[in-house]
């Protein structure tokens, strides 16, 4: 493929495609993380350290979605602007280094899914090595694995605002309280779960095989203390636990089926 920028968040199927690029290419790819309020803290340390323990040429680029209204109004399309700006900034970086293209780590369960910042992959004309080679999202933890990555069962993970209800504008502020809380779910032991953020109410979800950790008195005092003082008046936990996109069930119907048509 060339000189290659990697598109790299540090989840397993970014940090998979970084590492095979870098097995392939050396020196002629470079991954790419985009430092925004979005990304938090302790996912940047951990892409950050996954690279240097395998010695991935790693540039940390600042983006600048926040700066722009129609990413901050929070429609069902907030991830192409995201995404739009992110290639942007990677296009000037590739210019500028002389690399022939951008890539990125979608896989092939990610076409079932609602994910606009697809679209805005397509229009920059980004490469989807591991969809093209038909990867699944078992497919690359399973390579992962074999390869030896300590990322291979890494918990999915999205950017921050993903955890805010659609029509709700995205601050900093409500970034950072839903990072705050969610680093206080990872330090009672929690390792797979979301804290969406519905104003006064937080909806708090968690995998089902960790359910019963959470579904104790005890828990729901701590629950309540945290959430409490990070401004929310309501908390609850969800009981059909975790799941990726659980914000897309309150986006129209015909909306989902139209865009996963079209890619639009």
């Amino acid at each position: 493929m060339g000189r290659t920028l990697i598109a790299y968040s540090g989840g397993v199927d970014s940090g998979f495609l970084a590492w095979v690029a870098h097995q392939s290419l050396g020196t002629g790819m470079l991954a790419v993380i985009a430092d925004s309020p979005s990304l938090a803290r302790t996912h940047l340390a951990d892409a950050i350290a996954f690279a240097h323990e395998h010695e991935i040429p790693l540039e940390v680029i600042s983006t600048a979605e926040l700066d722009r209204p129609e990413y901050t109004r929070n429609d069902a399309f907030r991830c192409f602007h995201c995404k739009d700006e992110l290639f942007n900034v990677m296009e000037e970086v590739r210019r500028g280094r002389s690399f022939d293209l951008i890539a990125y780590g979608v896989n092939l369960d990610d076409q079932g899914d609602f994910r606009p910042g697809q679209l805005a992959a397509e229009q920059h004309r980004v490469a989807a090595p591991l969809r093209d080679a038909g990867l699944t999202k078992a497919d690359v933890r399973e390579l992962a694995r074999a390869a030896g990555l300590r990322i291979w069962d890494k918990a999915a993970s999205a950017c921050l605002s993903s955890r805010v209800e659609y029509g709700r504008p995205v601050t900093r502020e409500i970034l950072g309280i839903v990072e705050q809380g969610e680093d206080a779910l990872r330090g009672l032991g929690f390792r797979q779960f979301r804290v969406r953020h519905h104003g006064d109410i937080v909806r708090i979800e968690i995998a089902r095989d960790e359910l019963p950790l959470a579904l104790t008195p005890q828990k729901a005092t701590e629950f309540t203390q945290i959430f409490k003082a990070l401004g929310f008046k309501f908390v609850t936990l969800d009981l059909e636990g975790f799941r990726s996109g659980s914000m897309n069930t309150l986006l129209p119907p015909a909306l989902l089926t139209r865009s996963r048509k079209s890619g639009s």
